[in-house]
């Protein structure tokens, strides 16, 4: 265990030392925020609409009608631009695969990471909703 020492200022003339202990929660952030696998995990579901398309992978959404279709039915909006890119990433990721329906269209599926991601995202929601 780490101990680190700062100076607290609590009023502008006394100052004092306190000592907080380098705890592994500490640890923990510092190792998502410089892994590089993690820290693009953490880029990726900082961008727009893409826990969007990671839980519409979940529910096998993974071809681009299929996903603007369940967002109209909703009254959301995603661009297909939005869906290409954010589904490119996913899948670098390794978060998805896709196959080839043409020349131009992918369809994409969900990985077995992909689905512990999408699982604990909505653990994540419906603990915060609770």
């Amino acid at each position: 265990m780490l101990l680190r020492v700062f100076c607290y200022n609590q009023n502008k003339n006394r100052c004092e030392l306190v000592v907080m202990k380098k705890n592994g929660e500490e640890e923990k952030i510092k190792h998502i925020l410089t892994d590089p696998r993690l820290s693009a995990i953490k880029a990726m579901l900082e961008k727009d609409h893409a826990i969007d398309c990671l839980l519409l992978l979940h529910v096998g959404r993974g071809k681009w009608k299929e996903a603007k279709d369940f967002m109209r039915e909703n009254k959301l909006t995603l661009s297909d631009g939005t869906f290409r890119s954010r589904m490119i990433e996913i899948e670098d990721l390794g978060l998805a695969k896709s196959e080839r329906i043409d020349p131009l269209k992918k369809f994409y599926l969900k990985t077995e990471l992909g689905e512990k991601v999408a699982k604990l995202l909505l653990k994540f929601f419906d603990d915060f909703s609770a």
